[in-house]
């Protein structure tokens, strides 16, 4: 199996409640908190230690909540490449309205970096790159941290020969239209990121191949996928494009669907599977974890069952 390293720049402790209803002006009476670490890349790490496979957190930490992630994660079984970060690593919290089933997710901004902060996470990181591996750089960045960021990784990870999966949005994911220097082997972002991306509406699945193709044309990235929601994802290569169906399934909570899928596709590529097949599992993977609560992670049975109902065809 093909080495896999995280990469998690703004890390969290989530914190999940539910009470009857959300109003304003009340006290609300909630349920006990359930705490995970997270973060895009710890979610990464999170799944595929669930779907039973192993990988390697970078994790920048900070402070006594940092301390609580570190512990997280060990109790977890994940392996960790610490790194000091600027500030104390800042906590997220979801709240859930057991009436409506509605989500309310409130999400912190992170320790501010310096010039210097950035510069040893860069050198950190090209250390601890697997010769040969996977490197998946998932999940927000800290204020200070530039949005040339993903190219500057991919130069300095370039001698080691490991492939860069993105999962990225905002300024940083515009940003990789200008990078002079290819900044991913595979880019993953959602529909409204490539309609934001795109400039205009990608309504069905060939607007979306379309498009993502037209990124792989212009060197951004060897492959590039869209996620289309409930419809399920688009992968495009110079050679192919293809779409994998999402599972249907009861939607329980739809957070860390899209590192699920992340995870599920990049443990299906290191273990030798073809790029379609992985498009396969990370479709059943984020399916499976839209099925469980909150942070909590699918598991490696449900993504098995669901399988067989992500089927993948040429687009």
């Amino acid at each position: 199996m093909t080495s896999i390293l995280t990469i998690t720049l703004n890390p969290t402790v989530d914190l999940a409640i539910s009470t009857p209803r959300i109003e304003p002006e009340r006290k609300l009476r909630c349920t006990r908190p359930h705490s995970d670490p997270g973060g895009g890349g710890l979610n990464v790490s999170r799944a595929i230690s669930a779907l039973g496979g192993n990988s390697t957190a970078f994790v920048a930490l900070g402070g006594t909540t940092g301390d609580k992630v570190m512990r997280l994660l060990a109790e977890a079984g994940i392996g960790v490449f610490p790194f000091p970060a600027p500030g104390e690593t800042r906590m997220s919290f979801s709240a859930t309205d057991q009436e409506t089933g509605e989500q309310y997710r409130f999400v912190m901004p992170g320790p501010d970096w310096g010039s210097k902060d950035v510069t040893r996470a860069l050198a950190r990181i090209a250390r601890a790159a697997p010769e040969g591996g996977i490197v998946v750089l998932s999940g927000s960045q800290p204020p200070g941290v530039p949005e040339d960021f993903h190219a500057r990784l991919a130069t300095k990870i370039a001698r080691t020969r490991a492939q860069l999966f993105l999962d990225t949005s905002g300024k940083p994911l515009h940003n990789l239209l200008d990078a002079r220097f290819k900044p991913a082997d595979v880019l993953r972002m959602d529909e409204l990121e490539a309609e934001g991306l795109a400039g205009r509406p990608l309504p069905d699945r060939t607007d979306s191949a379309d498009f993502a193709q037209d990124l792989v044309t212009r060197g951004i990235a060897n492959a590039v996928i869209v996620a289309r929601g409930a419809d399920g994802n688009v992968l495009a290569t110079r050679e192919g494009r293809w779409f994998a169906k999402a599972a249907k399934v009861k939607v329980v909570s739809k957070v860390g669907a899209g590192d699920s899928f992340v995870a599920g596709f990049t443990l299906a590529l290191s273990r030798g599977h073809s790029l379609p097949d992985a498009l396969r599992h990370g479709a059943a993977t984020a399916s499976a974890a839209v099925t469980t609560p909150a942070t909590v992670m699918c598991s490696a049975a449900m993504v098995r069952k669901l399988l067989p109902q992500c089927p993948v065809s040429p687009l």
